[in-house]
């Protein structure tokens, strides 16, 4: 997502680092390193698309995590996006789940950040909603490649294929939108999706608008926030076990390194200005996958394969959190 707009003020430079996260960003660096050499050599032969990355340590309770290179294979440096690509579903209903699995009797709420057609609707996606400490613009467009891959069909094709693979785990999983509606939902619509449906997590995946050159993913925490409607209070320690998880796994997986923009070089970002944060109840994050303005990023973006490995990896993270 661009940080233009609605949850998407730029974030404030962060003068320390919170909690005892220094350790386990320490154990990190060197694999993450390693991950970033393989990640650079496959975004160098692309120029397609753009797109943004990030891998982020994981927490101490995690299972241990290894980035390795061999978990990025060179995607096309097209925009062809349509490989590997599921068929969307009509509605977002809530899913049916597999019989028996890890996650039997877990619910995830999966928010595909923006909406194909926002565009077609500005005056209603302009309208300020009450995110408990501003008002702020219901959503926005977002934003999307320098060839014109939407970050709104690109969150919408990787919420799929996350779905699937929670299925598989037996979660019951619900989108917050499926691209079945004329625009929206707005950000205080979409934490009270997850709300209502008492998730066990909510993860909301993004795709970043910013300058080229600047890569990698990044993991956006909840900060404690208790204004108005607004009480993160109760989330902000398990919402930070589940983003380090996504993350850590988003590294292995992927191969994709932290953002080399925000977050100090560990992928995870603290925010208080976010209307789909601010307002919820249940655990949740954001992840922007990827940079794509940056054409190496967007390579990576508009390859089917590398969208389901993103898929993986944090359907991964998730399984973590959600087994303990």
């Amino acid at each position: 997502m661009s940080y233009v707009g609605p949850d998407f003020d730029p974030p404030q430079p962060r003068r320390s680092r919170r909690r005892p996260l220094t350790v386990a960003v320490a154990a990190l660096v060197p694999g993450a390193l390693l991950g970033w050499l393989a990640y650079e050599a496959v975004g160098g032969s692309g120029g397609g698309t753009e797109s943004d990355a990030v891998g982020t340590p994981t927490s101490s309770s995690s299972a241990p995590v290894s980035p390795t290179a061999a978990s990025t294979s060179a995607p096309r440096s097209t925009d062809s996006t349509d490989d590997d690509k599921p068929s969307p579903s009509p509605t977002p209903s809530t899913s049916t789940p597999a019989a028996s699995g890890p996650l039997k009797g877990k619910v995830v709420v999966i928010d595909p950040g923006h909406n194909p057609s926002n565009f077609q609707h500005t005056a209603e996606i302009n309208k300020k909603v009450n995110i408990g400490t501003n008002w702020k613009e219901c959503d926005t467009t977002g934003t999307s490649t320098n060839s014109g891959y939407t970050e709104a069909k690109f969150t919408l094709d990787v919420a799929h294929r996350l779905r699937t693979l929670l299925e598989k785990q037996g979660a019951t999983v619900k989108l917050t939108q499926d691209g079945d509606r004329t625009f929206g939902p707005c950000v205080d619509e979409r934490a009270r999706i997850g709300n209502q449906a008492h998730a066990d997590a909510v993860v909301s995946v993004h795709a970043d608008g910013a300058g080229a050159g600047q890569r990698g993913f990044h993991v956006i925490l909840p900060g404690s926030v208790h204004a108005g409607a607004a009480d993160t209070r109760p989330i902000v320690a398990s919402s930070a076990d589940l983003g380090e998880r996504i993350a850590g796994n988003f590294v292995r997986v992927t191969g994709s390194a932290p953002s080399n923009y925000v977050g100090d070089g560990t992928g995870l970002v603290t925010r208080k200005d976010l209307g789909g944060l601010n307002l919820s109840t249940v655990p949740k994050v954001f992840i922007e996958c990827g940079n794509m303005r940056d054409t190496k990023d967007a390579a990576l973006l508009t390859s089917g394969a590398w969208r389901q490995k993103a898929a993986q990896g944090i359907s991964e993270g998730i399984v973590s959190f959600l087994r303990g």
